[in-house]
């Protein structure tokens, strides 16, 4: 029996980090046996060639970097992880909890490439990772959806407070837009499940957001809605 797979997805500064800590405390809470992901994996080798990409070793902007060369850094990392971490558990019905996975493909690189082949992009990178690598498909998806301009204040303040430098995408403002926009309709087309993370530029708390999710969930675990 195959488990269950469950992603976060978002804007950069949305918290899906936040929100998939806050949802694996409640699982614990609930007595739901679960396994976290994180992708990339950093200090993983097969996480290295996306580290190098998103450093500026392969392009000092995004678009240096086509839309499906960039996708390949990637997959490996899940591949390799999938390999060796989560895919017994999933394949013997395990529940898994994701902060990004394939669809981080989907909400960074689509954004790369003009609308009218975005599809094309996104028929190739769904068939290379769920089908040919034989990665399972998301049962749900929860996209965390947050205002472009605060998005990038909260990466601002992020890269002040922790000393940490942005990434190749954090530090492209109207790359960030893209993704937003060409995101936001990949995630209607494909059924994601869209919170929103702020009202204009008031931004909800990460508690409220959490309430959100666990409303959405409750039904995939064969839950009644509390």
């Amino acid at each position: 029996m195959k488990g269950k797979l469950i992603v976060f997805e978002g804007a950069d500064g949305a918290g899906k980090a936040t929100q998939a800590r806050l949802l694996a405390r409640r699982f614990a809470a609930e007595g739901v046996r679960f396994h976290e992901i994180d992708f990339p994996r950093y200090g993983n080798p097969f996480a290295e060639p996306a580290r190098l990409y998103l450093t500026g070793a392969l392009g000092a902007k995004p678009g240096d970097v086509s839309a499906y060369g960039a996708s390949v850094l990637y997959a490996v990392d899940r591949y390799a992880s999938y390999r060796e971490d989560w895919g017994e558990l999933y394949e013997a019905g395990g529940l898994i909890l994701a902060n990004r996975y394939t669809t981080s493909n989907a909400v960074h690189q689509a954004a790369k490439l003009p609308a009218g082949e975005r599809e094309v992009y996104l028929e190739w990178l769904f068939d290379l990772e769920y089908r040919r690598l034989g990665l399972p498909e998301p049962d749900m998806v929860i996209y965390l959806d947050l205002p472009s301009e605060v998005s990038e204040e909260l990466l601002r303040r992020r890269e002040v407070e922790t000393g940490a430098k942005a990434d190749i995408h954090e530090q492209d403002a109207l790359y960030l837009r893209q993704c937003r926009e060409s995101a936001r309709d990949i995630a209607r087309s494909l059924g994601w499940r869209i919170l929103h993370c702020a009202d204009g530029l008031a931004l909800h708390t990460p508690e409220a957001i959490h309430s959100q999710v666990w409303e959405l969930v409750q039904p995939l675990l064969g839950r009644e809605k509390a």
